[in-house]
């Protein structure tokens, strides 16, 4: 994780604190120098927030300006007034940049049914500098915290030119795509025209942030966003999505290592299946499984748990007798673990990292997905959350 990361050429940033819930900061403004190629990813919840549907609205042109995050109030199920803060927020934002309100984005997180302390936000936005000279990313990480331990934040060059990719996420529970209680922006000094941007861009996002899960709970507020200035010019397609790939991707792993009470990362690998869709859904089912999350937590090699997940997606084509189960690189199915290899693999699931790997054996097809573990922390945190 970077401690001094610039955001790319062609954004500036401002982050302040405007009394949204708290002292810490929870208003986050990215402003690109001119009017960019776009593209973003949102929630499929039926409760969707006015930060999405506005969003959604916003981006049908694919271009955008700037994106203002407000965190620790979600602005979900207030009805018309929500509908009219977060067009509000929006419409101050565009009037601080002299721009069109549509140019502008919105994302909001934290909790749900609350209204913003719109007088508070009013002021924040009056006092948006004239000028703003900012480029600090891990700021813009740190302002969009909301139950986050750490703020999360990667990047990347893109082979063969001077552009970059930075991105920032928040998310650590409340996390099961489509696409998360997950708020995450990329910003790019690549110039890549927007239709080719917005392809790309979904591609990476289902494999990476659409492959994390916490808790099986799809929040109303999941927004993923992409901006690029175009000022280090063109750049391969190709070598794009790999540097686009490798920042969501360092993106989605901090994420569920930080999934609200973790400590060990869960990475699930189904391969031999026999689709794309079937591999992702039997790897969904085993790390989203209650029983193998705390048996992870407690470093009990019980594979009988991921057995229990594996059948139950129910697939008629899935064999018992022919599925392999592994934890890190040792098969504990069908072919029995001594007890000595069981107490090696209780070794082996006390570190931060735990790998289940899984062969459905009926065709060529895998998926990987990450989560994390169930421990009595993430119970604490969420029995406490409003109050």
């Amino acid at each position: 994780m970077s401690t001094n990361t610039n955001l790319p050429l062609g954004f500036q940033s401002y982050v302040a604190n405007i009394g949204v819930k708290d002292n810490s900061q929870d208003f986050t403004l990215v402003v690109a120098d001119t009017l960019c190629a776009s593209a973003g990813v949102f929630t499929q919840s039926r409760f969707a927030g006015p930060s999405v549907t506005v969003s959604q609205t916003h981006l049908k042109n694919l271009e955008a300006r700037a994106i203002v995050v407000i965190s620790k109030n979600a602005n979900v199920a207030n009805g018309p007034e929500g509908l009219s803060d977060a067009l509000e927020v929006v419409q101050g934002v565009a009037q601080a940049l002299s721009c069109d309100p549509h140019d502008v984005l919105i994302a909001s997180t934290g909790v749900i049914g609350r209204r913003y302390p719109i007088e508070r936000i009013r002021t924040g936005l009056a006092a948006i500098p004239a000028a703003i000279t900012s480029n600090d990313a891990v700021a813009v990480a740190q302002g969009i915290m909301t139950t986050d331990t750490v703020h999360k934040i990667a990047e990347a060059s893109i082979a063969g030119s001077n552009a970059r990719i930075v991105g920032v996420a928040k998310g650590v529970g409340m996390i099961e795509p489509d696409m998360a209680t997950l708020i995450t922006m990329m910003f790019t000094d690549a110039d890549v025209p927007k239709e080719e941007l917005n392809l790309i861009f979904r591609r990476v996002i289902n494999k990476t942030f659409n492959c994390v899960s916490v808790d099986t709970d799809t929040s109303t507020s999941d927004t993923a966003t992409i901006m690029a200035s175009g000022a280090s010019g063109p750049v391969d397609n190709t070598a794009f999505e790999n540097a686009l790939y490798e920042v969501a991707l360092s993106l989605t792993k901090q994420v569920a290592r930080d999934g609200e009470g973790a400590e060990t990362l869960i990475e699930v690998r189904v391969d031999a299946a026999a689709t794309d869709e079937q591999a992702k859904r039997v790897a969904k089912a085993i790390v989203n499984s209650p029983l193998v999350k705390t048996a992870v937590h407690g470093a009990d090699p019980n594979w009988g748990r991921v057995a229990m997940a594996v059948g139950k997606c129910n697939d008629t084509n899935i064999n018992q007798d022919h599925v392999v189960i592994r934890f890190g690189t040792q098969e504990v199915y069908p072919h029995p673990v001594s007890e000595g290899g069981l107490a090696q693999l209780s070794e082996y699931m006390k570190g931060s990292d735990v790998l289940i790997h899984v062969s459905l054996n009926n065709g060529l097809s895998t998926a990987t997905v990450w989560g994390c573990d169930l421990t009595d922390g993430y119970v604490r945190i969420n029995a406490d959350y409003t109050t």
